[in-house]
């Protein structure tokens, strides 16, 4: 894993590292400028003229001693300086004076040449307010430059939160990230300025990060293989759960099909799909392997019995909204004393009844909305929510006894108290019908396998999204179903079990 800082959090690191590990903010510096100098050596552009944008703070610092570097390994480099004399922090006062005493030039005006590189060093991870006057005025002239574009540690502009643009912001082809990469980097639209983005150790400490659960992270390829569920060779189907969709209304049969075979695919032990009498015949074709039970109208006595049977149950995949569903949903979540699922129009439903979601009191729960199913849960617009996403959830984690798996082009799993998952895998071929059926079925069936839901609810959402990452490396971009994201999924998992044979 690794995590994924925002301004402040990575401002703590750094005076952690400097305050108790004893690491001096000046070597830091010169670390993070050598580290800049050699991700673009290494990113095979020209070198042969180079303009450092420096502003008055420790990021213009970086810049400053970036320009030395190079000018050092032989390349031509200048600066514009486009902060404050009476700003300049003590670091990048004294970079300053290092490159002016090399004869390094050193400009307060657009300088009329041409730069095979620019790179941004004016704000950093500090800022908090929209760039306007002739700071914006910097940023455009950069952008409007033909050089190959570089950011030192995130995009001037850029919100290291949230991913917002303040006003305007550095469109970097390259950005070097120093520690971590930063949340707001990852984000939209922060993702479409960093460009690809490279991550650069100097010696921060981040393990205070482990015990601050604000601070976001994600998992990586290699992660797979530690973190699928155990398979015993002592083991029987009951070992793995008995998983109960209830889903499917008439005419939603793909809602059910998708769901119940998604959590078969990674690894549940039984699945019993809970589903309108209509849909009975399909969905034995097309799924033998699943139990087919169902209604015509709602049956109280039934549904105990299934709830009973369940070890795991997932609510909501093509229930629709009719009172019979109504009736099903309310029941379930009022009796309900197991790991529970609530998806697309169990969501809806339980927006119109959220007295009911004080069932994440009395057993684990997880929610999984796209933005307009949130903004129906939490009262709040789209916009406000993808304003700063990470904020709605905190409070909402903080109100609702429940793991939350908010979906989006970067879902992010949270639970109150723990540190959230940002999902940075997936692609665009994913925007298909039935791919959050798939999703909650994944969600279910591992869930069914593990006691954590965070970590199921987590590693559902990073798993589907790379299976995902599959199916579109297979059959392209436009043409990928959801079905084929079930199959991508079973290859990632074979790939990770092979890995841990080796």
């Amino acid at each position: 894993m690794r995590y994924l800082p925002d301004g402040d959090q990575m401002k703590n690191a750094d005076t952690h590292t400097i305050r108790q590990i004893g690491i001096p903010s000046l070597v830091l510096m010169e670390r993070a400028a050598l580290k800049i100098v050699e991700s673009i050596e290494q990113a095979d552009v020209s070198l042969s003229d180079t303009l450092v944008v420096c502003g008055s703070g420790n990021n213009g610092g970086d810049g400053f001693a970036a320009a030395r570097i190079l000018v050092e390994k032989g390349h031509r480099a200048s600066v514009l300086f486009v902060g404050k004399e009476t700003s300049l922090s003590e670091e990048c006062r004294l970079q300053k004076k290092i490159a002016e005493n090399l004869g390094i030039p050193v400009f307060t005006t657009y300088p009329g040449a041409e730069y095979t590189v620019i790179i941004d060093a004016v704000f950093g991870v500090g800022l908090s307010r929209d760039v306007t006057g002739y700071y914006a005025e910097v940023i455009d002239w950069m952008n409007a430059q033909e050089a190959f574009k570089v950011a030192a540690d995130i995009p001037s502009g850029i919100c290291s939160r949230t991913g917002r643009v303040f006003g305007t912001a550095f469109r970097a082809d390259l950005t070097v990230a120093i520690a971590c990469e930063k949340l707001g980097c990852v984000l939209y639209p922060g993702k479409n300025y960093a460009g690809k983005t490279v991550t650069v150790p100097i010696g921060i400490d981040t393990e205070l990060f482990r015990a601050d659960p604000a601070v976001c992270f994600t998992w990586e390829g290699k992660d797979m293989e530690k973190l699928l569920p155990e398979r015993r060779a002592d083991s029987h189907k009951g070992s793995y759960g008995r998983v109960l969709m209830i889903t499917g209304s008439p005419g939603m049969a793909g809602a059910a099909y998708l769901s119940a075979k998604a959590a078969y695919a990674v690894g549940a032990g039984l699945v019993q799909v809970y589903t309108s009498e209509e849909n009975r015949q399909i969905l034995q074709q097309l799924l033998p392997e699943a139990i087919i039970s169902c209604y015509s109208e709602y049956d109280e006595e039934k549904l105990e019995i299934l709830l009973e049977w369940a070890d795991v149950v997932c609510i909501g995949c093509g229930l629709g909204q009719s009172s019979t569903s109504e009736k099903i949903l309310c029941h379930t979540l009022e009796k309900i004393r197991k790991p529970c699922i609530i998806d697309a129009d169990g969501l809806n439903i339980l927006s119109r009844h959220r007295e009911l979601m004080d069932c994440g009191s009395r057993c684990p729960v997880i929610l999984t909305p796209h933005m307009k199913e949130m903004s129906r849960l939490t009262g709040k617009s789209v916009a406000e929510i993808r304003e700063d996403r990470m904020k709605v959830l905190d409070e909402f984690a903080e109100k609702q006894p429940v793991t939350c798996v908010l979906k989006d082009s970067r879902t992010v799993a949270a639970r109150h108290g723990v540190h959230k998952f940002v999902n940075l895998a997936g692609n665009s071929a994913m925007a298909k019908a039935g791919s959050g059926d798939v999703l909650a079925g994944v969600i279910t069936g591992l869930a069914a396998q593990e006691k954590d839901t965070f970590r199921s609810a987590a590693l559902g959402v990073w798993l589907h999204a790379c299976g995902g990452d599959e199916a579109r490396d297979e059959k392209g971009t436009y043409s990928v179903l959801a079905r084929d994201l079930i199959h991508g999924i079973q290859k990632c998992m074979k790939k990770a079990e092979e890995s841990i044979r080796k």
